[in-house]
């Protein structure tokens, strides 16, 4: 049977309207959302600035700053950041998101009397020790009290106390002191030198955007823990919405 010739062409139409709003939609993302989600919340001298950690990948793939300001001294937050880990506190986050893929976290609201310090070569849990191969951590690089704490992935602590480099990538927490009482609460993400193009695929369709949206909460509930006493105590994270 012949399809009529109108049908064909109200066909080809719709096929042509849909790649084209496709192909918006990935333009939209790559040159707006992409950029503006790399460099949340950082001002543009942020963005050029050197932090921790960026000394540690020659050329990484990526590279994320994010910055929230936090109405407390770097002595007020520096805690809430130790506590950071499955094995400490969690990650101040979405926790439905992170238990989603089975990191089975579980945040605390409050500080942990006597955890002390991170210091070079501890592990930083991202999920149980039984799971992911044993693979779900990070590890400790450097920390300067109440200044910064650079981690690693495990294939690179070797590397970086060796040969001081990372090829793997980076995440840093950096307080900087702007203020008596002000804090720039700054986060650097760095990528792998090299990945694969399988990678480069997952990294840009799923781990950015949920790295972003993780870490944003995270942010945003270390802000408020920080700046009120009161939400100590909370049993359930303070409601955060604005950098």
């Amino acid at each position: 049977m012949t399809i009529p010739a109108p049908r064909v062409a109200a066909s080809a139409l719709r096929a042509g309207r849909g790649v084209a709003l496709a192909g918006a939609a990935a333009a939209a993302y790559w040159f707006i959302v992409r950029p503006w989600h790399f460099r949340w919340g950082a001002t543009a001298a942020e963005v050029s600035r050197r932090w921790p950690g960026d000394d540690l990948v020659a050329r990484p793939r990526t590279r994320a700053v994010r910055a929230v300001a936090i109405e407390a001294p770097p002595s007020g937050i520096w805690p809430w950041i130790m506590q950071v880990g499955r094995d400490r506190g969690g990650f101040y986050s979405y926790t439905w998101l992170e238990n989603l893929i089975g990191a089975d976290i579980r945040n605390v609201y409050r500080l942990i009397p006597g955890l002390g310090d991170r210091q070079p070569g501890d592990t930083v849990w991202m999920g149980p020790e039984d799971r992911f191969g044993g693979q779900a951590r990070m590890v400790v690089a450097s920390v300067v009290p109440e200044r910064a704490m650079v981690l690693v992935l495990p294939g690179d602590a070797q590397r970086v106390a060796a040969e001081g480099r990372a090829r793997e990538g980076v995440w840093s927490f950096v307080l900087d002191r702007v203020a008596e009482n002000q804090t720039r609460l700054v986060m650097l993400s760095l990528g792998a030198e090299v990945a694969s193009p399988s990678r480069r695929t997952a990294d840009l369709l799923f781990w950015e955007p949920a790295h972003f949206i993780m870490e944003r909460r995270m942010m945003l509930t270390i802000k408020r823990l920080a700046e009120e006493p009161s939400a100590i105590s909370a049993p359930r994270p303070p409601a955060c919405e604005s950098p």
